[in-house]
């Protein structure tokens, strides 16, 4: 079977626009995206977001298609090559991607916790911004438990995971 996949560099912020361009021309692509949350304007957003920035995948038989016409694609910089020829990836990095897909075709990454325990933290926002503390854990998959010193005792907060960053 000479249908392999390859990887694609892409320009800034154009993996879709590649993708679209690449099926066009008859390539299959695959872009791997994950629910990223991000922080803008005093809002937390979940937005969805390349898993590897620049970079796609597409498959393409090396006998049958002319696969030069991937470097001419709009929104593509280049197919990744050793020298004159494409490097192929390995089948299985694609299904493994793939099996780690939810419902909505997003790759569910694992939850870790970006902080060790006891670790100093600082509070961002909120009314007690700038205090440090303790990082005490997590309590659900966007939320964490901080230990501040307040009037001589321990006080337990639980904030939001975007609103805590290492001391």
């Amino acid at each position: 079977m000479s249908t392999r996949w390859y990887v694609v560099q892409t320009h800034a912020h154009a993996e879709g626009k590649a993708a679209a361009h690449l099926a066009r021309q008859g390539f299959d692509a695959y872009l791997p995206r994950y629910l990223k949350r991000r922080r803008h304007a005093r809002r937390i957003e979940t937005v969805a977001a390349p898993l590897f920035p620049r970079y796609l995948f597409v498959t393409v038989d090396m006998v049958c298609q002319r696969w030069r016409a991937i470097h001419s694609t709009i929104g593509v910089t280049r197919l990744v090559c050793n020298g004159d020829d494409p490097v192929p990836v390995a089948a299985n990095v694609i299904e493994t991607l793939k099996a780690r897909e939810n419902g909505q075709g997003f790759v569910t990454l694992r939850q870790r916790p970006r902080f060790a325990l006891g670790e100093k933290v600082r509070v961002l926002d909120g009314v007690f911004a700038d205090c440090l503390g303790l990082f005490d854990g997590m309590k659900d998959s966007d939320r964490v438990t901080v230990l501040l010193d307040l009037l001589g005792r321990k006080v337990r907060l639980v904030l939001d995971e975007f609103s805590v960053a290492a001391a």
